[in-house]
C-alpha cells in the first residue's frame, strides 16, 4: 500500500498531512464504505491535538459530500471510538497519530465491527483515493453532521461493565495516572475511580500541544510519573499514550515496567496449554518463555496493530483460542473482550493482578531482559534503502539465525537484534534484547553504526 501504514497514515500536519489529503482520503472511504455497507453513516473522532479539529472538519466535509451522514464524537480514546463503532454499527475516523510527537496527525480507518480494517479493506479505499473516483452526493443529499456528546460516557461504562469491579475496590489500590494530556484525559481518571481507586494525575489536562512530555509512553518521557508514583505512595503507575490505546506502568517504587515484561505477566495469567497468542517479530524472550512454559503456541506477525489483528482473526476462524496477543509497547488485545488495543482496559486487566500482590512481585519472573531500542532518522527513500541494505548485510556476516517476516532480525540464542523500517515516522528502529546489558547495547550500536554509516554514503 502506498498510502495506508501498519497503523493508518501520518505525517506532520499541515505539511505532509494536509486537510486536502484528509478530505480525499474521507471521500475514498464515504464512498467505499457506501458501496459495501449499502448504508450511509461515519463516525469521526480525534486525539487531543492541536489540528485534530482543522483534520476532523475536513473528514467531515468529505464524507457528507459523498452523501454520508456524519457522528462527530470530538476527543475521545481510539478504543473508545471503537466501541462506538461496534455498538452503533458504523465505520470511524479517527483522526490521530497515537504516540507520534505533537507535529504529527493521522487517520486511522475502522469498521462497522469495530476493528481496524484488514489489509484488503485498506487497499479497496486506496484504490479509491488514488483514482479519485469518488462519489458525489447532489446538493440535497449530502450528508447531515451531528454531534454525539454520550460516546466517552458509554465506553467507560463498557468498560466497567467488564473489568472485575470488586475484586479491584477490595485492595483499596492508588493509582497514579499519567495520560500525557492525550485523549485519556478525559475518560480514564473516571474509570480508575469509578473502579473504586484512589487516582492521582499528572500531565492530566487535555492539551494538543502535549506541554508536560511527548505523547510516547517511554521511559525518557515519564520521569513525572515515577516521581508522582513515589511522593504519593501509590501502587502503580499507568501511563497512557496521545490515543490510550497502550498502557504502561510503573511498580509501587517508582519504577519503569518494561511493557515486554508486563505482556509476559498477563499472558501469564491468561494463557492455558493449547491456547495461542499473537505477536510481532520483536517479540521479547520473556513472552517466549511463558509460551513454553504454559504450553501454548505463539505467532509472529510484522509489527503493527493490522497483521496482528490479521492473523487473530484468521486463528479464530479456525477455532484456536487466542486469549490475549499485543506488542511490548503496551498495545495488547483481549480478543474476549474487543478486537482492539484498549489502554484503559489492560489497565485495568493489569490491575486485577495488583488487587493480589504488588507490582514488583509480579513482573519478578520476567526480570533478568535488558532491552535496547535505537532510531536512524532519514530525509529520503534513498537514505532508507541504504540503511536496509547494510542490515542485510550484516545478516549475511552474523552467526545467527535470519527472521525476513519485517525487517532483519538476527537471533544468536543468548540475544537478538532487528532493524526495520517504522511504519509511521521517517525511522528505521533498531531493537536489541540480551539478558546481559552490555550484550544489548553492544548488537545494538553495531547495527547502528553499520546503518548510520549506509545513510551517510548514500
Amino acid at each position: 500500500m502506498q498510502v495506508f501504514g501498519s497503523s493508518g497514515t501520518r505525517g506532520v500536519a499541515n505539511e505532509e498531512l494536509t486537510p486536502a489529503f484528509v478530505l480525499r482520503v474521507a471521500k475514498a472511504a464515504g464512498t467505499t464504505w457506501d458501496g459495501d455497507r449499502g448504508g450511509n453513516r461515519v463516525a469521526i473522532a480525534r486525539d487531543t491535538r492541536h489540528t485534530g479539529r482543522m483534520l476532523a472538519d475536513a473528514a467531515a466535509s468529505g464524507l457528507a459530500s459523498t452523501g454520508a451522514d456524519v457522528d462527530r464524537l470530538g476527543i475521545i480514546p481510539t478504543p473508545g471510538a471503537q466501541a462506538y463503532a461496534e455498538r452503533e454499527g458504523v465505520p470511524v475516523v479517527v483522526i490521530t497519530a497515537s504516540h507520534n510527537p505533537p507535529q504529527y496527525n493521522g487517520v486511522k480507518l475502522v469498521g462497522s465491527d469495530g476493528v481496524e480494517l484488514s489489509v484488503s479493506a485498506l487497499e479497496a479505499i486506496e484504490e479509491t483515493l488514488l483514482a479519485e473516483s469518488f462519489a458525489v452526493a447532489s446538493w440535497d443529499e449530502t450528508g447531515r453532521v451531528h454531534d454525539i456528546e454520550s460516546a466517552g460516557r458509554e465506553y467507560v461504562d463498557e468498560l466497567l461493565a467488564a473489568t472485575d469491579r470488586a475484586a479491584i475496590a477490595d485492595a483499596d489500590l492508588t493509582v497514579a495516572l499519567d495520560p500525557g494530556h492525550g485523549a485519556g484525559s478525559l475518560t480514564s481518571p473516571t474509570f480508575f475511580r469509578k473502579l473504586g481507586c484512589r487516582v492521582v494525575t499528572v500531565n492530566g489536562q487535555p492539551d494538543g500541544h502535549f506541554p508536560g512530555r511527548d505523547p510516547e509512553p517511554v521511559p525518557d518521557n515519564l520521569a513525572d510519573l515515577g516521581r508522582l508514583v513515589r511522593a504519593t505512595d501509590a501502587d502503580v503507575g499507568i501511563a497512557h499514550d496521545g490515543d490510550a490505546d497502550r498502557a504502561i506502568f510503573f511498580d509501587e517504587h517508582g519504577e519503569y515496567v518494561e511493557g515486554d515484561a508486563t505482556l509476559a505477566a498477563l499472558a501469564a495469567a491468561e494463557l492455558e496449554a493449547g491456547d495461542t497468542t499473537v505477536s510481532a517479530v520483536n517479540v521479547s524472550q520473556r513472552l517466549v518463555d511463558v509460551v513454553t512454559d504454559v504450553g501454548a503456541d505463539l505467532e509472529l506477525t510484522p509489527i503493527g496493530s493490522t497483521n496482528i489483528i490479521t492473523r487473530i482473526r484468521e486463528l479464530e476462524a479456525s477455532g484456536e483460542r487466542v486469549p490475549i496477543a499485543g506488542e511490548g509497547n503496551g498495545g495488547i488485545f483481549f480478543p474476549s473482550y474487543r478486537l482492539s488495543r484498549d489502554g484503559a482496559f489492560t489497565a485495568a486487566s493489569f490491575l486485577e493482578l495488583v488487587a493480589e500482590r504488588p507490582v514488583s512481585e509480579i513482573v519478578a519472573p520476567f526480570d533478568g531482559y535488558v532491552n535496547v531500542r535505537r532510531n536512524v532518522e532519514y530525509e529520503s527513500t534513498a537514505e532508507r534503502d541504504a540503511m536496509l541494505d547494510a542490515a542485510a548485510n550484516q545478516a549475511q556476516i552474523a552467526e545467527a539465525e535470519l527472521n525476513t517476516r519485517d525487517g532483519y532480525r538476527l537471533d544468536y540464542g543468548d540475544a537478538w537484534v532487528l532493524a526495520r523500517p517504522s511504519g509511521t515516522e521517517p525511522l528505521v528502529r533498531i531493537y536489541a534484547e540480551a539478558r546481559d546489558g552490555d550484550r544489548a547495547t553492544d548488537l545494538a550500536d553495531d547495527m547502528y553504526t553499520a546503518l548510520a554509516d549506509a545513510k551517510a554514503d548514500a
